[in-house]
């Protein structure tokens, strides 16, 4: 990979990372979980439709584009930020997103009778034994909950993936953009609802509080993936895939940086026992294409 493009996926994979203790920001300024996931989808809506030519898709793409849009724009944003929320600390839930990948090589042997090699379900099966060792953290006794929805999440995330594949051929923007029309809506509705006093929070949202959400929607999920769009031009796949194992890198990073969170020897290992799975995954998958 080239300089500025290797320097290009670090920036990327830092971003990635940010959105989890930036979000944990915004919960702890009070601002709902399943709100913030609304806006969020809202503003990267709002930014892609100046650049999106709205045309009715093939009928072929209609039931990909709803299971990708709900996966991701209402089920990975509203357990991402229900983990969060949960969780008194950011690190473990960061280790235990990862399962999403995973999730997503098991729900593309189910849904669409993908192979899978021995050496790839035993890399599986370590990621999920590293999880369990973190869990084994004493201090993370109180947190099943917040485990529990990050597996959701991660759930949801692995889904994304097998619905994305058949979306290749249709224009990211416009897929992105539908994505955030429908989180956006179906996370509204789901606030109204459940967490109720909708307007009275978004209008008590400070300034510093919107700067963070938008970093969230404009840096991460549509800056970070377009560029990510951008480097597949030039790389394949497999090239760019084995960088995603930086990001949780960066997120505890991050986390350290902002609260002061000092990983346990239980995270630290667990951790480099996961993120090595994953690894390992994404250069398995390099060598099989």
């Amino acid at each position: 990979m080239k300089t500025p493009h290797l320097i290009l996926v670090m920036i990327i994979m830092m971003l990635f990372g940010s959105s989890y203790p930036v979000s944990k920001l915004v919960l702890n300024n009070s601002v709902p979980p399943i709100l913030l996931g609304s806006l969020r989808n809202l503003i990267f809506f709002l930014a892609l439709l100046p650049f999106i030519k709205f045309r009715m898709p093939e009928r072929k793409y209609f039931l990909p584009l709803i299971g990708f849009s709900f996966s991701f724009g209402t089920g990975v944003f509203m357990f991402m930020n229900l983990a969060l929320n949960t969780s008194k600390v950011v690190s473990p839930i960061i280790i235990a997103s990862q399962l999403s990948v995973p999730f997503a090589i098991i729900c593309s042997s189910f849904f669409i009778k993908e192979k899978i090699n021995t050496r790839k379900w035993l890399l599986i099966f370590t990621s999920f034994i590293g999880i369990i060792f973190v869990g084994f953290d004493p201090k993370l006794f109180n947190e099943l909950n917040a485990f529990i929805l990050t597996a959701i999440m991660a759930f949801f995330y692995g889904l994304t993936q097998v619905f994305s594949r058949h979306l290749k051929d249709l224009d990211h923007k416009f897929s992105t953009a539908f994505m955030g029309l429908v989180g956006f809506i179906s996370l509204f509705l789901i606030s109204i609802f459940f967490e109720g006093n909708t307007l009275h929070h978004i209008a008590n949202i400070k300034f510093d509080t919107w700067l963070l959400i938008f970093h969230s929607a404009i840096l991460v999920t549509l800056l970070g993936h377009m560029s990510l769009f951008y480097l597949y031009k030039f790389y394949p796949l497999g090239k760019v895939m084995p960088f995603y194992s930086l990001f949780p890198i960066f997120g505890i990073a991050l986390t350290f940086i902002i609260f002061l969170e000092v990983p346990s020897l239980y995270e630290i290992i667990g951790g480099i026992i996961v993120i090595g799975s994953i690894y390992l995954i994404h250069l398995d998958n390099n060598r099989v294409n």
